[in-house]
């Protein structure tokens, strides 16, 4: 049949990863860092995905397509949900890999390093700090400052401890690699501990702008009114200037 459905320009789109989140019948997936029309009878041709787009890159056209089949796109939206759940509690602590386990740290404790190094106090207050890792209700959350950073941030800022993750819970993600979106996790871990403060250090490549959507979705799911600010990094270290 001939119908209105989902058109992705590939050379446009740069992996961000917002029209995913933002398609509830889950008929858009990032494919080697690319959004595709994975099903088109996933596809409700509605256009739910085309303002979460920051390039422009998706439209409607009309063309021979499947049916819109909802009952198949909402069972197949149930199953992805709960597999993520199941590899959320397979990451808790006292389950999978020992890596995981939560723990509080002793900020300021230094490493050993070979006598030619000079090093710093590391300023990392728990573990893990991976989003995806991180339970929900650990108690180094208790009013925290929450630092929700971007990981290559600390590889492009040169002293991201001292100036970023002093006294703050650090949490970092790479929406573009990581599947599934941050902002179900954060909102549960704002809405369930008592922070202070969310601090949000991104880079400025476009992709990176989807941990700031899940974060700002996340406040505002969370129902909590809290003081939060955006930095955004460049990739040879600078803070840029809004």
């Amino acid at each position: 049949m001939v119908r209105k459905i989902v058109k992705i320009d590939g050379e446009k789109c740069n992996g961000c990863g917002l029209c995913v989140d933002s398609c509830h019948e889950g008929a858009i997936a990032m494919v080697n860092g690319k959004a595709v029309l994975t099903r088109d009878d996933y596809c409700d041709g509605l256009g739910n995905c085309l303002p979460a787009c920051p390039v422009g890159a998706i439209a409607i056209e009309e063309r021979e397509a499947e049916a819109f089949d909802e009952a198949a796109a909402m069972a197949a939206v149930a199953m992805a949900k709960a597999t993520a759940q199941a590899t959320a509690e397979a990451a808790r602590p006292g389950c999978g890999c020992p890596g995981s386990n939560a723990r509080s740290l002793k900020a300021g404790a230094e490493n050993a390093v070979p006598e030619n190094v000079v090093a710093r106090a590391s300023e990392l207050r728990q573990w893990p700090v991976q989003i995806k890792l991180v339970p929900i209700n650990a108690p180094y959350f208790k009013d925290a400052h929450l630092l929700i950073a971007a990981d290559c941030a600390a590889y492009a800022y040169a002293d991201f401890h001292g100036t970023f993750m002093k006294h703050k819970i650090t949490l970092v993600g790479c929406p573009k690699l990581d599947d599934g979106d941050y902002s179900e996790k954060l909102t549960e871990i704002i809405a369930r501990n008592d922070l202070k403060s969310v601090t949000v250090v991104r880079m400025e490549v476009p992709c990176c702008g989807g941990i700031e959507h899940a974060t700002v979705k996340a406040l505002k799911n969370s129902g909590k009114f809290l003081p939060w600010q955006v930095v955004t990094l460049t990739t040879d270290g600078k803070v840029v200037q809004n």
